[in-house]
């Protein structure tokens, strides 16, 4: 770590240029955040922006990242400062709840993520990649699944005990995790790329529109949806307009949410006190976030938008406009599609039986009649709904990126978009699992009060592996890529109790000494922070309130209650002087 103060104290005196170029070799701990947020969190929250807002969703990550690099600034601050270890600066100078909560949220978190990633990778794996050799085709279902989770599995704890190795194992582990990235990036960057070379598929002036902030999305459809509202019958404008809303509001959090998670407000910490970080680091620290985290996560999210805004949104999935296959055979709609028209078919029973003041009870077993119909006679009464309606039913499915893939294949060439969207999706899933296992194993070290290395910590890097379960778990390809929004939410909710333990730690005197901020820095800092957090606990309370009402509410009052009572005994116990 000499040779590092030393090149950073020899760049500083040599001017700008040659300190960005020595930030640029010494970077790693920002990398490591790119590696984890460009998950399938990213890929389902990124895809589905697309698919249901076009490109008029393109500001919300860039703006949820940038919150997300301001509060890791902070966190980056008071670690490097201090050079403590954040959970037991948070027991001792604030509140050992909110320390608590913050590593037990986390472990959560990790264990909960590991899921959709090894469901994700393998079905990439299997579908885009190595059909002929471990797909549905060529292997039973089980024992494709299992040989594909398996090696996943070894690769990720292959890469991982490097970490345990010392620095120069740390710097293999990050060279791997760079190389990762990159692929990621090149890989959804050369769609997008590939795309631009036939004419008219792109509209750059929408693209750019589509980076200022709408804050309408909350509330009303996107324009693009207005000529197809305007189709509809009066009377069912409404339901259709609220689907796509609930959609817009849903994805809106999950992008947050996937921007930057509470695990990854404990890797950062310690991923740079391992490294042998201090103070002399501060300024790289919050280069190495806005370009090794930043810069990727934009880029790989930003071409996904673009992407499946170009090939989805807007268009009809197949089945309900009478649609054939090359063969003239009438394209069966999927289940997805026939839900849609089928929640149309129910709100019209209960708006017309409530009208004619029949009771609840015999709206509800009206209801249950039509979902218990067979299924030739379900579709018979959802084809007889007006085209305007069916259409709607089958622009609002949801698509997941092998969807994306074959579509894009008259554009790109079959092969290429397979497997280069294979090649990302693999990426993504690998290298989030591996974070995932590291991180894990500092959360377990720190509640068990341990150094971060040895048996404990390769015990506890080890837990994330039972998410080897999820591709037997979860089944279908949609499924399994779709886990990632609901996890998505449950992230979401986690958030804030991150954000503002370091708020408060950021304005603790007793802890950063003459390195707490003051005067103007101060007021910029906590201004920063508090509209970062202000707005993640918007995201929970939003999240918490539409998944889980008032038990989820309630839930949150506890922690909350219990947060202050521990605040209320510490400060009669140890009175202020």
């Amino acid at each position: 770590m000499e040779r590092d103060r030393r090149l950073l104290r020899e760049a500083r005196g040599k001017g700008l240029p040659a300190t960005l170029r020595t930030f640029v070799k010494l970077s790693g701990p920002g990398w490591l955040q790119s590696a984890i947020t460009l998950g399938g969190g990213s890929l389902a929250g990124s895809l589905y922006l697309g698919v249901l807002g076009g490109t008029s969703f393109l500001w919300l990550q860039p703006m949820a990242m940038i919150m997300g690099v301001i509060m890791l600034s902070a966190i980056s601050y008071v670690t490097l400062s201090t050079g403590q270890r954040p959970f037991r600066a948070i027991n001792q100078h604030v509140n050992p709840v909110l320390g608590w909560g913050w590593a037990i949220a986390t472990l959560m978190a990790n264990l909960v993520w590991a899921l959709p990633q090894f469901s994700l990778g393998t079905a990439a794996v299997r579908q885009n990649l190595l059909p002929g050799m471990v797909g549905s085709q060529a292997l039973p279902e089980g024992a494709g699944k299992l040989l594909v989770g398996g090696a996943i599995l070894i690769i990720c704890v292959a890469v991982v005990w490097f970490y345990d190795k010392g620095s120069k194992g740390i710097k293999i582990f990050e060279t791997i995790l760079k190389i990762m990235v990159a692929v990621i990036v090149i890989s959804f960057f050369g769609v997008v790329v590939k795309m631009s070379l036939v004419e008219g598929i792109l509209d750059g002036g929408r693209i750019l529109a589509g980076l200022i902030p709408d804050f309408s999305l909350l509330s009303s459809p996107a324009t693009t949806f207005d000529s197809y509202v305007a189709a509809l019958d009066l009377e069912f404008r409404e339901f259709w307009t609220g689907m796509i809303v609930s959609q817009q509001r849903d994805v809106m959090i999950t992008a947050a949410a996937t921007a930057v998670g509470i695990n990854m407000t404990f890797l950062l910490p310690y991923s740079m006190l391992k490294r042998g970080w201090d103070r002399n680091f501060r300024g790289l620290a919050i280069f190495d976030l806005s370009t090794g985290m930043f810069i990727p996560f934009i880029l790989a999210t930003g071409c996904v938008v673009i992407a499946a805004a170009t090939q989805f949104h807007t268009r009809p999935a197949p089945g309900l406009l009478g649609e054939t296959d090359a063969n003239g055979k009438p394209i069966a709609p999927a289940k997805s599609v026939l839900d849609n028209a089928a929640a149309r078919i129910k709100f019209e029973i209960e708006k017309e039986m409530l009208s004619e003041g029949i009771s609840a009870e015999r709206t509800a077993a009206r209801i249950k009649e039509f979902e218990t119909l067979k299924e030739e006679e379900k579709l018979k009464r959802i084809m007889g709904l007006p085209e305007a309606d069916r259409r709607m039913a089958a622009m609002l499915v949801q698509r997941d990126a092998f969807s994306l893939a074959h579509s894009l294949a008259p554009l790109t060439g079959e092969k290429f978009s397979q497997y280069v969207f294979g090649i990302g999706v693999v990426g993504m899933a690998i290298s989030t699992i591996i974070i995932l296992m590291l991180i894990n194993g500092f959360v377990v070290c720190e509640m068990l009060g341990l150094e971060t290395k040895g048996w404990p910590y390769r015990l506890g890097f080890l837990a994330p592996c039972l998410g080897i379960i999820g591709p037997f778990i979860w089944t279908g390809g949609k499924a399994q890529f779709w886990l990632a929004v609901p996890t998505s939410v449950f992230g979401m909710t986690l958030l804030p109790i991150a954000y503002f333990t370091f708020y408060l730690l950021m304005n603790q005197k007793s802890l950063l000494g003459n390195d707490m901020p003051w005067g103007g820095r101060r007021w910029s800092w906590n201004a920063l922070m508090a509209l970062a957090a202000g707005l993640a606990a918007f995201g929970s309370i939003w999240s918490v309130w539409s998944k889980a009402s008032w038990y989820g509410m309630g839930a949150v009052a506890v922690f909350i209650l219990l947060a202050l009572a521990v605040q209320f005994a510490r400060r009669k116990t140890n009175p202020t002087p």
